[in-house]
């Protein structure tokens, strides 16, 4: 895919207001560590976490969405008016119907000619929005569209604590230790035609590549039946999802530099999907990109899903991290197994 006129225009995001530290999940599983002969540490040790950010029991995705869109719309200066497309793409939902971004829609006061609706597809929700505004963008359908993510890992956390408590099972805990890494977080991205853009992020393409016998790595239920036919928990295969996802991230940063004509020294920078220090490491090795071209926020922010990377690219350009007019590639994976990769110009 390609683009030419379209461009990232401004970043909003909301951190959730509750640190919690991976020495504080340990403490909860004090009698689950004594009875498996574990010393505290191995959290952190294991997955470069040193804590994360949780919301408020009971809070609602749809408020740490339009807070995070409206710190977006504020920075672009486009009217919410201008907006053609709103897409919430957060794993969490405050219900099955309607969407979610119903709800961010009449938050921030968006024009009724709105296209307004929820996407899903695991980690690469926000980046798969972030397509289909580009697409309706380069087609001339819209000027504006707006891609929002809020997402919760209190109760997930909480549930799974609670299982390893029960059952005190090795076999359980490799299991379900990738769902202790979770944090919670809001992001906005505003994108714009060129014509309306004045300080924007040049989206040059991307490319995309799915893997789906390897759906059955990383779950997390339960289904939307009602009522549900299975209890609400995550697993993921950990050394799987590693294994066959670095396989399919290489597969689509090839083609990634092919399609944007990338020399062998480009991107300039990179923005991963923050899962640990280990999918760093792997993923860097094996697309052969040096770490100091890449920025992290797993350490202090854990693994928040579908927000994870678009609010580490804009903590990077706060930060300064990213400079104008480097090549910036968006490396997004998530389970199923799916993979999407976007260039940008700063």
């Amino acid at each position: 895919m390609i683009y030419t006129k379209v461009y990232i225009d401004s970043f909003g995001y909301e951190l959730a207001p509750n640190v919690v530290t991976s020495s504080d999940i340990e403490n909860r599983l004090e009698p689950l560590y004594k009875a498996l002969h574990f010393q505290k540490g191995q959290l952190e040790a294991i997955t470069g976490i040193c804590e994360r950010r949780l919301w408020d029991p009971g809070y609602p995705m749809y408020e740490g969405a339009i807070k995070a869109g409206q710190k977006a719309l504020d920075a672009s200066g486009i009217s919410p008016e201008s907006i053609g497309m709103l897409v919430y793409g957060g794993v969490c939902r405050d219900h099955l119907e309607p969407a979610t971004a119903c709800a961010v829609s009449n938050g921030l006061a968006l024009g009724h000619l709105a296209q307004v609706f929820d996407l899903s597809n695991a980690c690469l929700g926000i980046l798969n929005g972030m397509v289909l505004v580009a697409n309706a963008i380069e087609l001339g359908q819209i000027k504006a569209g707006l891609v929002v993510s809020c997402e919760s890992a209190r109760q997930i956390i909480d549930i799974t604590i609670d299982r390893l408590l029960e059952t005190k099972d090795m076999e359980l805990f490799k299991k379900t230790i990738a769902t202790l890494t979770g944090g919670s977080g809001a992001v906005a991205v505003l994108l714009t035609d060129e014509s309306v853009s004045d300080n924007g992020h040049l989206l040059l393409g991307g490319a995309a590549r799915s893997a789906t016998e390897h759906h059955k790595l990383c779950w997390w239920g339960p289904d939307t039946g009602i009522p549900a036919t299975r209890p609400h928990v995550m697993e993921t295969d950990s050394t799987g999802i590693l294994r066959h996802g670095v396989s399919l991230g290489i597969e689509t940063f090839n083609v990634l530099k092919e399609t944007l004509l990338w020399p062998d020294d480009m991107p300039d920078k990179i923005i991963c999907h923050q899962v640990g220090a280990t999918h760093q490491n792997t993923i860097l090795e094996s697309i052969g990109v040096p770490k100091e071209k890449d920025f992290t926020t797993f350490r202090y922010l854990g693994n928040i899903g579908t927000v994870s990377l678009p609010i580490t690219a804009a903590i990077a350009s706060e930060r300064e991290f990213i400079n104008k007019n480097d090549m910036v590639g968006f490396l997004g994976i998530g389970s199923g197994l799916n993979c999407l990769m976007i260039g940008v110009k700063w």
